[in-house]
This record gives C-alpha cells, structure tokens and sequence, in this order.
C-alpha cells in the first residue's frame, strides 16, 4: 500500500470518527437540554416548598425544612449540566490529573492500565449494546420516558406524600403495547377503590396530561393495586376501515386481535349520542344480513340508519309497521317451536326459514311510540272500535323465547336505564353487551354489571367516538377501535329479498305434520296469519278441557277485542268451537299448527 493510499485511509477513518462525535455531541446536548427543560421546573417548587418550609419553621425544629432542603439538594443533582459545561469540567479534571500523576507512572502500571482500559471500554460497548436491544420492538415516545421516569420507585416515594399519596409506593413500571402498566403497594387504609378516587393526585405526581386515559384496578393479590397508563393502543397503525376481508367489529387495544360477535348471541348495544354507536353496530348488521341462511329485520322509529339496509333487511319506521312485523316474528317463533322435533334444543336454520336477527335501534323511542298503537277490530256483535296494540309484549316474548326458534334480539339505545329504555323483561335475557361511552358510571354499571367499576368496565371513561367495551364472559375489560363502515358502503352493497312470512314457503319438518304458510286466505279455510290468532289458539290448545273467552285475556296478555277478533277469525274457520255454555275447545288439538 503506497503512502497516499494510507494517508487517504486514516484521512477515511478520521472523517469517521469525527461524523461519530459530532453525532453523539449532538444527541447528547439534545438530551440534556430535554432533561434540563424537565427537571428545572421541579427545582423551583423544591426552592418554593423550602422557601415555605423556612416561614413556618425558622429555627429549623421540626422535619419539615430539613426534607425540604433535602428534596432541594435532589432536585439540583438530578438537573444535568449543559453539554458545554460537562465537556469544561471533564477536559479540566483530566488535565489535573495527568499533570500530576503521569509522570510518576511506572512502565509496568502503564501496560497494565492500558490493559484495564481496553476492558472497560469493551465492557461498556456490551452493556450498552445490550441496554439498548429492545426485545419488544417498543421504543418510549418522549412523553412515555417522562413518565416511566416518575414511577420509579424514587421518583415516586420522594413526592407521593406531598401529593397526598403518603402509604403508596410503585414497583417498576413496564412499557407495554397498550401503554405503561405499573403495580402500586399499597399500605395502611389504602385500597384500589381508594386509589382510584384519587386519580387527580396520580396525574399531578406524574404531570400527565389531563386527556391521557388512566385506570385503576385491583391487583393480582391483596395490597396491591396496577395503574394503567393507556399512552399507546396495539391498534395504531392498523387500518379500521370495514372491508368484506376484515369484518371483524374491531380490533382489541391492548392484544391487537380482532374482536367478533356471533350471530346467535341476544346483544345490548349502549352508547351515548355521538359515541359512534349507529357505525360500530354495521359490521354486525352486515353478518346479521349476509348468506342464505341469514335474514335481518330492524325497527328504527328515527328512519335513519334503517333506511340504509333497506334494500337487504326488512325496516319497519313506523308504530303501525313495527306492530305487524313484530306480530310476524312472534307467529313465526311459535310455528317453529310447535314443529321442532323432539330431542331437539334450536331450530336449524335454512335458505326457506332463515335466523332472523331483529334489532331495535333506539329502545326508548320503541317502548313510547310502538306501546299504545290504535287499531280498528270488530267485536262479536259485528260493531268496529278503536283497540290499542303493543309491540313490547312480542319483543319480551321474542328476547324470552327466541333463541330457541334462531330468533335473535339486539336492543340498542342511548342511555340505559332499566324500566325507561330497556324493557325488565328483556334485560335479564342479555348475553353480550357492548358499550361505547356513556355520560355515568351508573349507566355503565347497567350495560355492564354492577361489578363494573370494581373490575376495571369503566365506560364512562370511553374517548368519543369508536371505542367500545365487549363483555361477553370471556374478554377483559379491553378497549375495542371499531371498524368504520361508511354509508356508502353500506347503501352499495348487493340486494337482498327481506325477510316475510307472508311469502314463506312450505316447510316439512322431520316427525311433525306438514305446515302450509299462506297468504290472504279466506277465513273459512286457515285463520288469519295474525299473531294474536297464534297466542289465542295456542293458549286454547294448552289449556285442560275448554277455556272461557274471558279466561283468554288472562292467558295471552292481550286485550279483551284482540281476543274477540281472534275469536271470531278461530271459530268461523272452524279451527275452535264454542259450546252451549260459551266455552272454547280446539278442534284439531296438535295435529296441525296455526298460520
């Protein structure tokens, strides 16, 4: 190697080295100049709380001056020098150094010492290349380093007792897909109840951010509690929007797996307004409405989001139509329990009697305009008057019944409150519920459990909009991103023949008679496809012997022209006699089910 291309090389490796100083120069400054911006504002609350101390303790008596002059004197040392200030003291201290003691340095000491050096520098290049590998593939943001910092265990007992978090003490905390998670001891009358309601007291320690999402639960065993940090969710990144390739109802926040909902599951779907309840509940509606074994059928007295799906879901918008159809679905519940075959616990579902899912969307609008609907009937003497007909008797009906007959209930509304927006008997009859954010914890406790604050459902803590609770029995009180599915997509997706029973087919079940489904037929031939017809010849049918007309009111829960009306449609076909003394019997028993 000639002289020029040694030189060119050292001129190489020199250039090097200066990039890498001038690199790690500026790193450095750069940190210490964040950690200076940090640290000196706590200087000055030390200076303020010694400042204080002094006025109340001038002749330093009791503890409270000494720990203020102590946290003063920590909060100075954990203040960094400026990186020019650093480099000054260190050039000075080296140069003392060797000025005094090089010269007096044996040969033996130099070699052995220059031997030291190479292993030290060696071990500190493995310790930060190992300090530095991150085997999670997380790197804390800057607001994440400020906080892992205050939760360490000094940090934290130097100033939980100025806060009034005195009896507390953090173990170390952990950066975690879905933020900072941190166990908290907790001694004396302390709990994580307790703990909870002092949140504002954790912020301030933390100097967190007043919209950072924070919990608070108990911990894996007793006198411990684990605070939650939710800085970060295993869902950023990932695209939300709704495809048929991802039609899952979202993505959970902490695992980063995709969430579902079966179909044959009643559901309680909660949210306030603008919580995004209407768009998280289309994936679901989607499922609900797609492939032939699957039919959809949704009462919206608002007519907005059911107009959407009108091309592949039956809509009833109005207290009338919302009568009919549930009448429809209470007759069709009963036709498939009267012909399931024995030893049988559900109906299977098929392209000519499909699982229907029938959601009601806003439960208060529902229970107000569709309770007292006015219908013209006849009574038995040939007069016509003005009855009232509820829809609530056939959802209750359906929510107790209708799991058996593949007749799924989803009740959703904007703010549940047991009796006024979610019927008592319809309740109880929940599976899975999924909450988006709601104004109060007693809501929450409503969709959710009574439980719910204590394990951690806390949906009145829910950002708006998208994000929701699913409890189910088996997930953890995990936020869930919801997919967006937009309105246009919904309006372009393919036609559907809505689902009627006036229009179903013949259906033969194994081992049971044959039942023949029609549509306007006279009344000698069939009874009126009529759901109070239905109620009012099962009712006869199961009764012992014969059954008084007045009894029937008792029996069905309908009023006494409904029960007349059905009377009359039964007895004119032929399908129910009525003997001298005005009692009812059934003429065919169980040979064959009602229309």
């Amino acid at each position: 190697m000639s002289q020029s291309q040694v030189w060119r090389t050292h001129r190489q490796y020199a250039a090097t080295a200066a990039r890498w100083t001038a690199d790690h120069w500026r790193k450095e400054a750069d940190r210490r100049r964040a950690l200076r911006a940090e640290r000196k504002p706590l200087v000055r609350d030390a200076r303020r709380a010694l400042a204080t101390a002094r006025a109340i303790d001038p002749e330093g008596i009791t503890p409270i001056r000494h720990r203020a002059e102590r946290e003063l004197r920590t909060a100075k040392r954990r203040v960094p020098d400026p990186m020019w200030l650093f480099a000054t003291k260190t050039a000075a201290v080296l140069g003392v150094a060797g000025y005094v003691w090089l010269p007096l340095v044996s040969a033996r000491v130099w070699v052995w010492s220059a031997v030291a050096v190479v292993a030290a520098v060696t071990a500190l290049t493995v310790w930060v290349a190992v300090r530095e590998r991150d085997t999670t593939g997380l790197k804390p943001t800057a607001e994440e380093s400020a906080l892992l910092k205050r939760l360490q265990p000094q940090h934290w007992k130097e100033h939980a007792e100025q806060r009034g978090l005195a009896g507390t003490l953090t173990g170390r905390p952990k950066l975690t897909e879905a933020g900072i998670v941190c166990a908290v001891r907790l001694d004396g009358t302390w709990t994580a109840t307790k703990l909870r309601a002092a949140e504002d007291h954790i912020r301030a320690l933390l100097g967190a951010r007043t919209s950072l999402r924070m919990q608070i639960k108990a911990g894996k065993q007793g006198g411990w509690a684990e605070l939650i940090l939710r800085t970060c969710s295993a869902a950023d990144g990932d695209d939300l929007t709704w495809t048929p390739e991802r039609r899952s109802l979202g993505v959970d926040t902490v695992t980063g797996e995709s969430v579902t909902v079966p179909l044959e599951e009643r559901l309680l779907i909660a949210g306030r307004s603008g919580a995004g309840k209407s768009v998280a509940s289309r994936p679901l509606l989607y499922d609900a409405s797609e492939g032939e074994s699957n039919a959809l059928v949704i009462i919206d007295l608002k007519r907005v989001e059911g107009r959407l799906w009108d091309h592949r879901a039956r809509v009833a918008s109005t207290p009338h139509e919302v009568v009919d159809v549930v009448d429809e679905l209470e007759t069709e519940m009963l036709d498939r329990l009267s012909i399931l075959p024995k030893g049988q616990d559900t109906w299977t579902p098929t392209a000519d009697r499909p699982r229907i899912t029938v959601v009601v969307d806003e439960g208060a609008e529902v229970m107000t305009a569709a309770d007292k609907v006015p219908y013209e009937t006849e009574t038995s003497d040939g007069k016509t008057r003005s009855v009232n007909r509820s829809a609530l008797p056939g959802l209750e009906s359906i929510a107790r019944m209708g799991r058996a007959a593949c007749i799924d209930l989803w009740w959703m509304t904007q703010k549940p409150t047991i009796g006024d927006d979610i019927p008592k008997q319809i309740a109880p009859q929940i599976g899975v519920s999924i909450c988006l954010a709601v104004r109060t914890p007693a809501e929450a406790r409503v969709v959710l459990g009574e439980d719910a604050q204590a394990k951690g459902w806390n949906a009145d803590e829910l950002p708006v909009p998208g994000v929701a609770l699913v409890r189910d029995g088996k997930r953890k009180p995990d936020p869930v991103k919801v997919r967006y599915m937009d309105k246009a997509v919904v309006i372009a997706l393919p036609d559907r023949t809505p689902w009627s029973r006036s229009v179903a087919p013949t259906v033969e079940a194994a081992g049971a008679p044959t039942l023949t489904l029609v549509k306007d037929t006279a009344p000698e031939e069939a009874p009126a496809t009529d759901g109070a017809v239905a109620r009012v010849l099962k009712a006869i049918e199961t009764a012992d012997g014969s059954v008084r007309q007045k009894d029937l009111v008792t029996l069905t829960g309908l009023s006494k022209g409904a029960v007349s009306k059905a009377v009359k449609t039964l007895t004119t076909g032929g399908t129910v006699v009525r003997a001298l003394d005005g009692r009812l019997t059934a003429t065919r028993g169980d040979d064959t089910a009602a229309a």
